[in-house]
């Protein structure tokens, strides 16, 4: 049996335990936690439980458990506001502008106190927003694919010159397998694309592929926003042999084309609750029931 599926909470000490100890697991990939830079500031404290402590948690049990090696998921937003052209991990990270990327550098902090104690391997990924097929409800490109497809209002924060990384799934799940099978005692690399897209470029090849205009409503920047993300890679190329390889025009072309497939939109079209999945109340849930919503055509709030 290669497989086995457990659904708790991470933060859960006595369901975790019970799951290392029927397990006994020798390679750990955290992916779990709470995300968001918005929420974060409105509701910090679920942020320091799902994460610093749920985090905490794993690399307890790792290391009494004699994992081989702890993969987990850190983020670009613990570069803040960063005036490099491209981020690298060399950069001080101590000026966290969000709940959010300070929950993820104190996980940082705590891994390399593990490694340092426990001589656990660990490495830590900075994702730089990722997308995709199956992605986050309530993320830039499933929501400007989602808005643009149905002739929503789309809410532009700032005047378009703000710039992403934007890193297609693919990419990430390459790296992310690359870090589990090359241990290294402690390491933080970053995983994106390695340049950077503006909100207005993004805008114009979301209107490209799902072949509509979008309807813009321009509003002023977001707090806790950062100006611009960009991933310094050569890290993860000399020691994880990383390379990213989906273009943004071809991973925002597959997106579209997934969401034309499991939605539907032209023959029955939905509903996006603004309460749930971050529609204009800045508000965005680490995950949103997306069956429920392919199971009906008009989801109402």
């Amino acid at each position: 049996k290669r497989l086995s599926i457990y659904k708790g909470d991470i933060c859960d000490e006595q369901f975790m335990l019970d799951v290392f100890e029927k397990e006994r697991p020798e390679w750990v990939c955290h992916m779990a936690a709470r995300a968001g830079v918005r929420p974060s500031i409105q509701d910090p404290f679920i942020y320091i439980h799902s994460n610093i402590k749920g985090t905490t948690q794993l690399m307890e049990l790792s290391h009494k458990f004699g994992v081989k090696n702890f993969v987990f998921a850190s983020s670009s937003s613990v570069y803040g506001g960063s005036k490099s052209t491209y981020f690298s991990e060399e950069e001080n990270v101590d000026n966290p502008v969000s709940p959010y990327a300070a929950s993820k550098k104190a996980c940082e902090l705590l891994a390399y106190t593990y490694h340092h104690l426990y001589q656990l391997n660990i490495t830590g990924l900075r994702f730089f927003t990722v997308y995709g097929p199956r992605g986050r409800p309530d993320m830039a490109p499933f929501k400007f694919i989602d808005r643009v497809s149905r002739g929503v209002e789309l809410q532009k924060f700032g005047d378009g010159t703000s710039s992403r990384d934007y890193t297609y799934i693919d990419d990430i799940v390459d790296g992310v397998v690359r870090s589990i099978d090359r241990p290294h005692g402690y390491e933080v690399f970053n995983l994106g694309k390695g340049d950077g897209t503006s909100l207005n470029e993004f805008i114009a090849i979301v209107e490209k592929h799902v072949g509509k205009e979008a309807n813009v409503k321009q509003l002023p920047d977001q707090p806790g926003d950062v100006p611009y993300t960009c991933a310094d890679v050569n890290k993860a190329q000399v020691l994880l042999g990383y390379r990213s390889k989906i273009p943004f025009d071809l991973g925002i072309k597959r997106t579209v084309e997934w969401y034309k497939s499991a939605y539907e939109v032209e023959s029955n079209g939905f509903e996006i609750c603004p309460e749930t999945q971050a529609n204009g109340l800045g508000r965005a849930p680490s995950m949103v029931d997306i069956a429920s919503q392919m199971a009906s055509s008009s989801i109402t709030c």
